[in-house]
């Protein structure tokens, strides 16, 4: 397991960016479960963010491409809206604890 942060640095309904081992990486926290995925957009390979961390739609409900606009749930990675509709997110397996917040790529 790679360590992407101490939990205090992922805060209720923040979205992070990570380069860890030259992946490009993404993680969020809702409803106090973190979920994390490759930042990667399945429609063009791009990563997902245009501002440093601003992975979050608007009403923070939602994962956003911000080259195109698609949509993706942050429970699943589901792509709800947009050219990739159907596709998702690659999912990494998350956990945390005292120590962290742990990815295995």
């Amino acid at each position: 397991m790679i360590r992407l942060c101490a939990p205090h640095e992922l805060a209720e309904g923040q979205s992070r960016g990570f380069v860890i081992d030259q992946l490009n990486l993404l993680a969020v926290r809702r409803a106090g479960q973190v979920h994390a995925y490759l930042n990667r957009c399945p429609h063009r390979g791009i990563a997902l963010e245009w501002q440093k961390d601003d992975f979050l739609d608007d009403s923070g409900s939602l994962i956003r491409c911000a080259t195109h606009g698609a949509l993706f749930l942050i429970e699943n990675g589901e792509c709800v809206a947009g050219p990739c509709e159907g596709q998702a997110l690659q999912r990494l397996t998350c956990r945390e604890d005292a120590n962290g917040i742990w990815i295995a790529p």
